[in-house]
């Protein structure tokens, strides 16, 4: 340790050449400056002032130093400096945001506290600084959400020389952090309070929004029993990091579909260490596909010839006959296609349920204290009443495997017969409809407009006969282009979180992405289609 006197030896202390705290870092070296300290050092920590480590220090440390210039706002050398300063690896971090590594307070001491407080701890002892400075390094080496990449201008972020430390925007500190320090004051004594540490995470996951405590109920009960997810287009960086995540938080069972050599080779350049299944279309026995998919279109205008060719080449197709032959479990595809051309194959291969005739596309959509399905947004153009009907038992069904029971509104411009004409007469039937279901065990009614359908007062004021007692927590439009218009103007203006658009109706799980999800998009649908897959 070095002072603006130079190296801290003993010879100091007794000259009382240094301070008690000081003292107690003094070692039996020879006396020099800082220059004399840095030769040969593997790592320099710095938290002082502004301009006093110079290239030819950096030049003297060991092989690949690292160099720590905390000091604020302006380092001991400079970023540029310091890396320009050898040919060899600098590991170079500062206190500054417009450079890589930025060592912030922010990614640790809210936390400790955090932690600390909610076991009752009794103090902040070194185990728990320790536990804090470990789970920041094992995020570190993790995947980094794309919201984090983005934020910081959409560069590359993988660990290495350039990324050792979190970034400060990272929501995971949070329920990563404060858990490991809860853990540490536990086992150290310091806790007077025991807590399940797997509920406090997924606690403190849900404090960063409605949509992560939505989807951790979905992803706890995937987590419960895996099933096999396959996903096209799996050379697609996006889709590879993705089945790193499902399989590491044991989602699902994941499936890349694509050139195998490229998946492997794309997964070692994001330094994930993982060994993804792949199927490859081009080098396995698949022809029993594309037997099957003549079969099935054969009197649709598909020769075998250019059924063979469209498994070999297309993995919608791939993926949507692997799923309808059992050799998984659901369907992920169109991260990189219009929606219509990526939800064509699996419609065409394995089709609606038995009972259903027409699929729909449904969003969840999480606000601050209310969570709303709206459907349909991405399939059915102009539907009847029937559709309407369809749609809205479908959609009830996927509500419950969030746990949320269903209150169903079919929309309008129209209250309960303000309006007649044909427009207004369908969702009226389709509430009519069901209404008479037997099988329709929630409350539904309609035509409505979307104002009555959410609000409190209007539904028990003015509408006190309606069959919904609370407001409505499934809406469905009367036709696609309200629908589409409908769920991007609530996400938009009403700072909605949207989760979807998630497929119902299909014989099989399938979810068709939006071209420019983002991976906690594709992992959230991986964990929706797997409790599809369960309720099968």
């Amino acid at each position: 340790m070095c002072d603006s006197s130079g190296i801290i030896t003993e010879e100091r202390a007794r000259r009382g050449d240094v301070n008690e705290y000081k003292r107690q870092f003094a070692r039996d070296v020879p006396e020099g400056d800082l220059a004399d300290a840095m030769a040969g050092a593997d790592v320099f920590v710095g938290l002082s002032i502004g301009g006093i480590v110079d290239q030819e220090m950096v030049r003297s440390m060991a092989d690949d130093p690292i160099v720590f210039a905390m000091a604020n706002p302006d380092p001991e050398i400079g970023y540029e400096e310091a890396k320009a300063a050898r040919d060899d690896t600098v590991i170079m971090a500062t206190g500054r945001s417009d450079y890589p590594n930025q060592v912030n307070n922010v990614l640790g001491f809210p936390f400790i506290f955090r932690g600390a407080l909610d076991v009752r701890a009794t103090e902040i002892n070194e185990e728990m600084k320790v536990a804090c400075a470990e789970a920041l390094a094992e995020l570190a080496r993790e995947d980094v959400p794309d919201a984090v990449v983005k934020a910081y201008g959409d560069e590359p972020l993988q660990f290495g020389p350039d990324y050792i430390i979190p970034k400060p925007v990272d929501p995971r500190v949070l329920f990563r952090v404060a858990p490991s320090i809860a853990e540490a004051a536990m086992e150290s004594g310091a806790a007077r309070t025991e807590i399940d540490l797997e509920a406090y995470e997924e606690e403190l996951e849900a404090r960063l929004g409605k949509s992560r405590e939505m989807m951790r109920v979905v992803l706890n009960k995937a987590k419960s029993d895996p099933k096999t997810v396959a996903l096209s287009e799996g050379e697609n960086e996006k889709m590879i990091r993705a089945a790193y995540q499902i399989q590491e938080q044991g989602i699902a069972l994941p499936i890349l579909i694509g050139d195998e050599s490229e998946i492997r080779q794309t997964a070692a350049n994001l330094g994930l260490d993982f060994d993804p299944t792949v199927a490859d279309p081009s080098v396995g026995d698949y022809e029993h596909y594309a037997d099957r998919l003549h079969e099935l279109r054969a009197r649709k205008g598909i020769t075998r010839t250019e059924a063979g060719e469209l498994i070999e080449r297309d993995s919608n197709y791939f993926g949507s006959v692997m799923v309808e032959q059992d050799d998984a479990d659901a369907l992920l595809t169109g991260l990189s296609h219009h929606y219509p051309s990526a939800l064509r194959p699996p419609l065409q291969v394995i089709g609606t349920a038995d009972d259903v005739d027409h699929a729909a596309g449904v969003y969840m959509l999480a606000f601050k204290n209310r969570v709303v399905f709206v459907a349909d947004a991405t399939v059915n153009q102009s539907p009847d009443e029937e559709v309407l009907a369809e749609v809205t038992k479908q959609t009830g069904k996927l509500a419950r495997r969030f746990n949320i029971e269903p209150r169903a509104a079919l929309l309008s411009y129209s209250n309960f017969g303000s309006v007649d004409n044909e427009g207004t007469r369908k969702p009226r039937r389709a509430a009519s409809m069901l209404q008479d279901d037997p099988e329709v065990d929630f409350p539904v009614d309609g035509e409505m407009q979307a104002d009555t359908a959410v609000v409190e007062d209007i539904l028990e004021g003015t509408y006190g006969f309606s069959e919904l007692e609370e407001p409505a927590n499934v809406l469905v439009f009367p036709n696609l282009e309200a629908g589409n218009i409908g769920y991007k103007l609530l996400q938009r203006l009403g700072g909605a979180d949207a989760i979807g658009p998630m497929l119902v109706g299909m014989d099989k799980p399938v979810h068709v992405l939006q071209r420019g999800d983002e991976v906690k998009d594709i992992v959230n649908l991986a964990g929706v289609a797997v409790v599809d897959a369960q309720q099968e």
